[in-house]
């Protein structure tokens, strides 16, 4: 373990990561509040320049600004990602306040992601303190709308993960401390029925329902999931009509469908574009496609691993990996072909939820391997 900080190191850090994650938890930065998301990025800018961060600050119009603090000069090495938004809306801090006991701290957005944040900034500060961070440059990419599909942060996602050799996605493990090796892809739709409306007294022979229209569709958009065991569709909203007494001339439903592959996905498109109508004088409209792309467990992916396994192996921990059919930005940098690891953050549970919370018996372990990961990366083989 020589040149590697040990998980004790980062033991007798927890009360400086617990007062740090403790501002930002009580710091809400709902993704819809641009002013409240700020508030944190200012924070986090100020807290990776007192950490020898050179940091760049890129405004954003319509969501939160996003900031960019790296550490050294020398050829772009590792980028590490983050998101400063959360699900949870104003006001939510109130009901749901920062706790802690024994075993866990609770907290709205304590897991997913800001522990990670905590984390990463403590690990680069133990690790430049102990003179051994690489010559590469390391960088901490803070974007604000990672939890509505990064529209705003794609873009500069993709840009900036072209440079660097490795990338480090800090979203929450699993459930058991896995990293995440594969990750489903996203795509959502809406399927739009126009019918013709008419009096439901009076001549409702004039009209076409597509209310029903779309009732007869949902088994077919259904059964195009019944193909791959691993494919889930599911139809999160059905909206139409005007009142009881009218024929509905319009009605909606949305569309999640996660698949473990593009061309899974592109099926389902295909599928879905292909729909018709079931009843004489109802129109179909289907709009939508990818949100994420699949983060496939390729050969690249499960190389990265293997070499992360072995660096953990010299901390004392056995890495273990996953997936998960949840999105992250790490769903579009792995079809750009460069190594990634995913599930870097806490271990913990509940996220998006009124239980979320994180392990505190397994930070120490999470901040040695982060650091062992940055320091040794180009020294194992």
């Amino acid at each position: 373990m020589a040149n590697l900080l040990p998980d004790s190191h980062f033991r007798s850090l927890m009360p400086e990561f617990t007062h740090m994650l403790k501002t930002m938890v009580e710091l809400e930065s709902p993704t819809t509040s641009k002013a409240h998301v700020d508030l944190l990025g200012n924070h986090v800018a100020q807290l990776m320049r007192e950490r020898g961060a050179e940091v760049t600050h890129l405004p954003q119009e319509l969501v939160g600004d996003h900031w960019v603090g790296s550490w050294g000069t020398s050829d772009p090495g590792i980028l590490l990602l983050f998101h400063l938004d959360t699900v949870y809306p104003l006001g939510t801090l109130a009901e749901m306040p920062w706790q802690e006991d024994k075993h866990y701290i609770m907290g709205p957005g304590v897991m997913d992601m800001k522990a990670s944040i905590v984390m990463s900034l403590l690990a680069l500060t133990e690790c430049a303190n102990a003179r051994l961070l690489p010559e590469k440059k390391i960088t901490m990419l803070c974007t604000s709308d990672e939890e509505t599909g990064s529209l705003y942060s794609r873009s500069l996602i993709e840009d900036l993960a072209t440079k660097y050799e490795l990338v480090l996605c800090m979203e929450p493990a699993l459930r058991d401390g896995s990293l995440k090796t594969w990750r489903k892809g996203i795509s959502n739709y809406v399927i739009e029925a126009q019918g013709i409306a008419a009096h439901a007294g009076a001549s409702i022979e004039d009209g076409v329902n597509a209310i029903v229209e779309i009732g007869y569709q949902i088994p077919e958009v259904l059964k195009l999931g019944e193909k791959d065991p691993d494919t889930t569709i599911n139809i999160g909203v059905v909206a139409g009509g005007t009142r009881s007494n009218v024929v509905a001339e319009h009605c909606r439903m949305e569309v999640d469908v996660r698949t473990m592959t593009q061309s899974e996905g592109d099926r389902i498109a295909d599928g879905l574009q292909s729909l018709q109508p079931l009843q004489t004088g109802t129109e179909l409209r289907v709009t939508g496609g990818w949100n994420r792309p699949p983060m496939e467990r390729s050969p690249l992916i499960g190389e990265t691993f293997g070499k992360a396994h072995a660096i953990a192996d010299k901390i004392g921990l056995v890495l273990t990996e996953g997936g998960t059919g949840g999105g992250s930005d790490a769903n579009f940098v792995a079809p750009l072909g460069i190594p990634i690891l995913d599930g870097l953050g806490a271990i913990g549970m509940g996220a998006h939820s009124r239980d979320e919370r994180i392990e505190k018996e397994s930070l120490p372990m999470r901040l040695a391997l982060l650091a062992a990961l940055i320091t040794d990366w180009w020294n194992s083989p």
